[in-house]
């Protein structure tokens, strides 16, 4: 169970990393979608692992691999964030969250059973 500090950073982390993919995402993906689904503090707010959804790209892989080539500029800039809310800046984790994929596949299975 998270305690709430946990979840006071990782709250802010989402909304921080969230307007981080914001303003430079364009510039390392172009026109695809990134949403931060969840952010999963450790208990020694050390690392932070950051769930992704990538939406609108033929290749979501490729998008991903760039998110992962890019992640100490990202870390940078999501720094410039927090910085004057947290003690220490977590080690950044960056992981896909494919269930809204699983998600439509099962709903598309479902239509086509009626």
């Amino acid at each position: 169970m998270e305690k709430k500090r946990q979840k006071q950073v990782s709250e802010l982390i989402r909304r921080s990393f969230s307007s981080v993919l914001l303003e430079r995402g364009m510039y390392i993906y172009g026109q695809a979608l990134v949403s931060v689904t969840d952010v999963v503090m450790s208990p020694d707010l050390r690392v932070a692992k950051i769930y992704l959804s990538i939406f609108n790209a033929q290749d979501k892989n490729a998008v991903f691999e760039m998110l992962l080539h890019h992640v100490t500029s990202l870390k940078n800039d999501l720094v410039k964030h927090i910085r004057n809310h947290v003690r220490i800046i977590p080690e950044i984790r960056l992981f896909r969250d494919d269930l809204l994929d699983e998600m439509d596949k099962v709903s598309k299975l479902l239509d086509s059973i009626d």
